[in-house]
């Protein structure tokens, strides 16, 4: 255990050097192990006789400097091992940082400063468990608060005792992490260090170890870096600091779910001795764990996991593993990636019991469902518990299924014959839909491909049609085998059906499910029917969007050559943009959904879709497609690691930012042929992104020589466009469809035809290390950058749009703008009754997407206005503001603030004294408070022409908030 420091005037006395460096001595007691003597013989004998209070610890690790004659302890042990893991703590975290120092007392007081840290922080975690509040963490949290200036809004989440680096001198004191800001303080050897950051600006989060800097943090904004070392548990800290940033990079991006998010709970007891904050970030970083694993609907809340085995019947193996528990399914996922995977919905069990358990099965528990599967756990640690929580929930389901009279004949996909798959749509028993009244066109309610199949009888295809009955043959031995429908055992010979291809007859089916889809199409029966009746003659922005794309949706297909494909697509975008309006409508999903409606009906294709951008596909569809960039930043990080000779190249030439958004956004649809694309779609609703990644990776790799070649991007792109055009399946059924692309393939040396399942097989068999875990990392770090270079895009357009009469300098308003939005996000922290705390809308011109109150006006007044004169600041602030605010919404933009600054600070004395004279003056004075100004009505005669253009100025205002006021009313 860690000691307070405390002097040792004769360090050898009674005891034994073992380890030692320049800062540090590790001693055992005499008398305790082998040897010692006749000397180790009394002390050990002295030990024993004494009661156990005045007991020594028989290791300990004292402080000493070379020129000093005073040792101070600060670590003791009652077994080698326990000793043995500060002492290689003190070396793995201190030594390195002592010899920087030229002081011996400053080394002293910085050992004595950070054992003191340490101790506090473990006694900080040790404190019990229960109702009680020692006061340690709400007296931080007020040390806190005073300390930074920070109001009561502000909430801290935890705080950790560490060494903050100032040049190459480390400064011991506290990391404060709260919602919003992170925060240090050190005050040590007369010296005092205080940091305050916004965790929207910082732009680089990394866990590293240098030789400078031993296993540290560190944090980038755009003006510093920032490094923090010798933590307790650097792993905890660092995770919570990554989960901060990234509710700030969701701020940013401002989307709707972030909104929910942040509405932290509050805890039922306030006085608890853990971080409320804490413990739901560290739920909800594991329910959005839990629900990505499993593909499960965003309103999963995850209740609890334990460890234990599953039998598996075919291989006659019990697998160890994870369970997991939630309120709606029982998951789980074996310790070894691929071996199993298992989700059961509870709406499907049947039974639960307790069957008897004996020395080859322990703690066994068997669950079945309504299709006549049964599923044995055993090794349970807390069975009985575990039995009453899903006995709870079971509880809680619905007698009957929301479905009405359909839902008693769903009995899931499990049920249904292999032979004939009926669509999960006709079994719910919905009706046709009633949007097709408006126009006169059914509803499809199975895949387009059933009404325009296009190919020949199975028996006329030869080989193909061979093929294409050994695969479904394949996929039935594997129903019988493993369950068919969402209970069915995921495991290894899973993926290797799927890499071989899904035949078409099974494609819907199977997207359903390994997408997660199904879930929630079946507790949400007539959800889809509902939104397109409501969305029906409802016109928007992404509506006329949609129009205009529709003809585009692969136009070479015969199902998007007539009205029935095209209604079918403006149905599912328009209601999909009317469920999620962060997102409406963006590009390249058309493309997609066109591919979805191929093989499922309406409804079957919406929650497709719903999955792909909701979940599988997080971000991607946003009007910045900030998802695509993400992942192109990966692909980019990915490609300097496993083909570092090529990476030089692309980047001379720019290619990876163009080819990667047209690959990821549409899932290689619209770059190669559609019957090659869609086997590449098949993998990743079952593997999801990094099977994207890695065919990238492998097409990169398969062009190498060519590219290293090219002298340009158009080069480089024809020669990629060239090798996907003749990406082909040659195992398709489907008659080849006309490519966009086939352009790029003539001339007198067309390149070779490249087998997709090939491509596939090369792609696994090289770049297969990539794990979904490791791609998530990688998507954080990638999110910092892209955010923070958006925010940077945003500010420089703004900067532009100012006029240049305005009379700041580019370098001056960029500084205004930075200073005026985080005002604007102070209002997102702590102002929720504010008017300015309302979300921002990403669709508003940039100029107009950032906005603040008066009293925030009347803070930025007070530090910035050259006018700011002690008492009169508020009163000629509040002036000001009802001036600029010229649409009465009690709000100004960064447009309308800079005009007012520009105002003060530039112009002649004319100019000045007519904002003057206007602060004197309604709107600017209200109308109670209106004086007599009769000797000044003519002062400004001579400027008419100015003032005409401000009347014109103010009606063009008024004009554009009409025009606003109307597409609103329109949206």
């Amino acid at each position: 255990m860690w000691l307070a420091p405390e002097e040792v005037l004769v360090a050898n006395a009674l005891w034994v050097t073992e380890r030692a460096n320049p800062f540090f001595v590790l001693q055992r007691r005499r008398g305790h192990g082998q040897g010692g003597g006749l000397t180790g013989l009394l002390v050990g004998t002295l030990d024993v006789v004494l009661d156990s209070s005045a007991r020594v610890a028989p290791y300990r690790i004292l402080h000493q400097t070379q020129d000093s004659q005073i040792y101070w302890t600060v670590a003791s042990g009652s077994s080698r091992r326990e000793i043995t893991k500060h002492w290689e703590w003190l070396e793995n975290n201190l030594l390195q940082t002592l010899s920087i120092f030229d002081n011996e007392e400053d080394i002293t007081t910085f050992v004595k400063g950070k054992i003191h840290g340490i101790i506090a922080e473990e006694n900080k975690n040790l404190q019990p468990q229960g109702d009680e509040d020692p006061g340690k963490f709400k007296e931080a949290e007020l040390k806190m608060r005073k300390q930074f200036g920070m109001p009561e809004g502000e909430k801290l989440v935890n705080y950790y005792s560490c060494s903050y680096w100032k040049g190459h001198m480390p400064r011991q004191g506290w990391l404060y992490l709260t919602v919003n800001h992170l925060c240090f303080y050190s005050f040590l050897l007369g010296k005092e260090v205080s940091l305050v950051v916004q965790w929207v600006d910082v732009t680089r989060l990394e866990k590293n170890a240098t030789l400078l800097f031993p296993e540290s943090i560190r944090v980038d904004t755009r003006e510093q870096e920032l490094f923090f070392s010798m933590f307790l548990n650097i792993g905890e800290t660092f995770k919570l600091m990554e989960q901060l940033a990234n509710l700030a990079m969701r701020q940013l991006l401002d989307s709707e779910g972030f909104l929910e998010d942040k509405a932290l709970p509050t805890p039922p007891r306030p006085h608890r001795n853990i971080s409320a904050l804490k413990r739901d970030l560290d739920a909800r970083a594991k329910n959005e764990s839990y629900r990505a694993a499993f593909r499960l609907p965003g309103d999963e809340r995850l209740d609890g996991h334990t460890s234990c085995t599953l039998w598996i019947p075919l291989s006659k193996l019990h697998v160890p593993g994870q369970m997991f528990l939630s309120s709606n399914y029982i998951c789980f996922s074996s310790k070894e990636e691929d071996t199993c995977r298992l989700i059961i919905p509870l709406r499907e069990v049947t039974i639960v019991e307790k069957a008897d358990s004996c020395s080859v099965l322990p703690s066994p528990l068997s669950i079945s469902t309504k299709s006549k599967m049964t599923f044995l756990f055993a090794n349970l640690k807390d069975r009985d518990f575990l039995v009453q929580r899903i006995s709870d929930f079971l509880q809680k389901m619905p007698s009957k299924h929301p479905g009405g009279s359909g839902s008693g004949r769903k009995a899931s996909i499990e049920d249904q014959a292999p032979e004939a798959s009926p669509a999960p749509q006709e079994e719910l028993g919905q009706p046709a839909s009633p949007t097709s009244r408006p126009h006169g066109v059914p509803t499809a309610s199975q895949g387009l491909l059933k009404l325009f199949p296009g190919n020949m009888p199975m028996e006329d295809l030869g080989a193909k049609g061979a093929k294409e009955k050994m695969k479904e043959e394949w996929w039935h031995i594997h129903f019988f085998e493993y369950g068919r429908g969402v209970c069915m055992y995921r495991t290894a010979k899973t993926r290797a059906l799927v890499l071989k291809g899904i035949p078409e007859s099974l494609r819907g089916e199977l997207w359903l499910l390994f997408s997660g889809a199904w879930n929630e199409m079946v507790t949400h029966p007539g959800y889809y029917a509902e939104l397109v009746e409501k969305s029906t003659g409802k016109y928007s922005l992404a509506t006329e969007e949609i129009e205009r794309d529709l003809h585009r949706s692969m136009p070479e297909h015969p199902a998007f050559q007539n009205e029935l494909g095209i209604a079918a697509l403006r149905r599912v975008l328009t209601a999909y943009a009317f469920r999620n309006p962060t997102i409406g409508y963006c590009q390249a999903m058309n493309i997609v959904t066109s591919v979805l409606l191929l093989y499922g009906s309406e409804e079957e294709a919406f929650w497709l879709l719903v999955a792909l951008c909701e979940r599988m596909l997080p971000d991607y569809y946003n009007n910045r497609v900030v998802g695509a960039l993400v992942d192109q930043g990966i692909f980019e990080e990915l490609t300097r690691e496993f083909l570092p000779q090529l990476s030089e190249k692309m980047q001379a030439l720019g290619v990876i930012a163009s080819i990667s958004l047209s690959w990821f956004l549409t899932l290689f649809l619209s770059v190669m042929p559609f019957e090659s694309a869609v086997v590449i779609v098949d993998c990743f609703f079952y593997e999801g992104i990094k099977v994207v990644l890695q065919v990238a990776l492998a097409i990169l790799d398969a062009n190498m020589e060519q590219l290293l070649g090219c002298s340009d991007e158009g080069e480089a792109m024809t020669v990629l466009g060239r090798y996907l055009d003749n990406v082909v399946n040659k195992q398709s059924i489907s008659p080849p469809i006309p490519h966009l692309h086939a352009l790029l393939t003539s001339g007198d040396d067309p390149p070779a035809e490249v087998d997709i399942f090939d491509l596939l097989k090369v792609s696994y068999e090289k770049f297969s290390s990539l794990r979904a875990y490791d791609i998530e990392q990688m998507r954080f770090k990638q999110r910092l950058k892209v955010i923070q270079s958006l925010e940077d895009t945003a500010k420089r357009s703004v900067v532009r749009a100012i006029p240049g009469d305005i009379g700041f300098s580019i370098e001056e308003l960029e500084d205004l703008y930075v200073v005026f939005k985080a005002k604007h996000l102070t209002s997102q922290y702590w102002g929720s009754g504010r008017p300015g705390a309302a979300r921002r809308d990403p669709s508003l011109p940039y100029l107009e997407q950032y906005r603040i109150d008066a009293s925030q006006f009347q803070e930025l007044f007070a530090r910035l206005a050259p006018w700011a004169c002690g008492t009169h600041t508020p009163m000629l602030a509040g002036r000001m503001f009802r001036l600029l605010d010229r649409n009465k919404d009690s709000l100004i933009t960064f447009k309308e603030f800079v005009t007012g600054m520009s105002g003060m600070y530039h112009g002649d004395l004319t100019d000045k004294l007519k904002v003057l004279y206007k602060l004197h003056l309604p709107p600017a004075l209200s109308s109670e408070d209106a004086e007599s100004a009769l000797e000044a009505t003519h002062y400004f005669t001579e400027d008419s022409s100015s003032e005409e253009a401000l009347q014109q100025g103010e009606r063009e205002g008024a004009g554009n908030e009409n025009i606003q006021e109307k597409r609103g009313d329109g949206g």
